[in-house]
């Protein structure tokens, strides 16, 4: 076992290890150093004391040669335009995320409800050979425990023994359980599901429901989305002749396919997504979210 001064000189090895805090001020003089140009330090400050440098130094990526410098002739200004767009832009993606997200809470629930019965999502035998029934049955049990105040679960448990139908767990069910959900049920069930709302693949729906998993919780977190490189690739149908790549605009590619709503994704989705990047159309790069010159067409449903 390490004496006391054995701990307390690996304590500043490690200490050694790991960088100092910066006040905003040190900050500000790294951004600098870096290359990029401030105009109003004052401004430059109050916009570091509201955003961590760490996230905000994931926005100088783009801007990053091969060598690791930067190039010399980028406006810090640039970087809090891009900043707040991707701000904007989540705020967007989330609002649409979440139709989708309640479309197919109601939808699956709907269809699960009426061919297995109010409780048939509790039987193993309604799933594929994939399915861990004693990991979905604690994910059900989490849900519960995460919502055991609401008025909802305290009626269920006091006057029907802690049994809840489909369509009112399904509500506790995060974007990634629903995803789980409907990779887990049987191919019959998989192939109605996709044709009958998506006219679609099972292979295609199951991939867009990662891809919207993922998106979903980047715009939950305050993630990055500008210049990031998605883990999932989308399964684009081969009649829409586009292929799929791990940039923003795919992913949105994704929420066309599932948007239930064709007159509001248009009218309203569509509209304020075009309003944010002709706002930031000069400090942006359609490169670096992956959108094509044509987006706007492409988007359209």
């Amino acid at each position: 076992m390490d004496t006391i001064e054995e701990k307390l000189e690996n304590m500043e090895n490690d200490n050694q290890l790991i960088k100092s805090p910066k006040t905003f001020d040190e900050q500000m003089k790294i951004i600098k150093e870096k290359g990029f140009i401030i105009d109003d330090e004052e401004s430059c400050i109050e916009f570091l004391k509201q955003a961590n440098y760490y996230r905000v130094a994931a926005y100088f990526l783009p801007f990053r040669k091969r060598d690791g410098k930067y190039f010399s002739d980028i406006n810090f200004q640039r970087i809090k335009r891009i900043y707040e767009f991707d701000s904007r832009l989540r705020g967007v993606l989330f609002n649409c995320i979440e139709k989708i997200e309640l479309y197919l809470r109601t939808q699956l629930a709907y269809y699960s409800g009426h061919n297995h019965g109010a409780l048939g999502y509790m039987n193993a035998d309604i799933y594929n050979e994939k399915h861990n029934d004693e990991k979905f049955k604690n994910l059900i049990q989490v849900c519960i425990e995460e919502n055991k105040r609401t008025l909802v679960v305290k009626h269920h448990n006091e006057k029907y023994n802690g049994k809840f139908p489909i369509w009112v767990i399904v509500e506790f069910f995060s974007m990634g359980m629903l995803s789980y959900f409907y990779a887990d049920m049987l191919s019959v069930d998989q192939k109605h599901i996709a044709k009958a709302l998506y006219e679609t693949s099972v292979s295609c729906l199951k991939s867009w429901l990662r891809c919207i998993t993922e998106l979903r919780n980047r715009c939950a977190h305050y993630s990055r989305l500008y210049y990031w490189s998605f883990p999932a690739l989308p399964k684009i149908p081969k009649k829409m002749e586009l292929s799929g790549n791990r940039k923003l605009f795919s992913q949105i590619l994704v929420l066309k396919l599932l948007y239930p709503d064709k007159d509001e994704w248009n009218n309203s989705f569509l509209v304020e997504l075009n309003s944010i990047v002709e706002e930031y159309e000069h400090d942006i790069s359609l490169k670096h979210i992956g959108f094509p010159q044509d987006w706007y067409v492409q988007l359209v449903k």
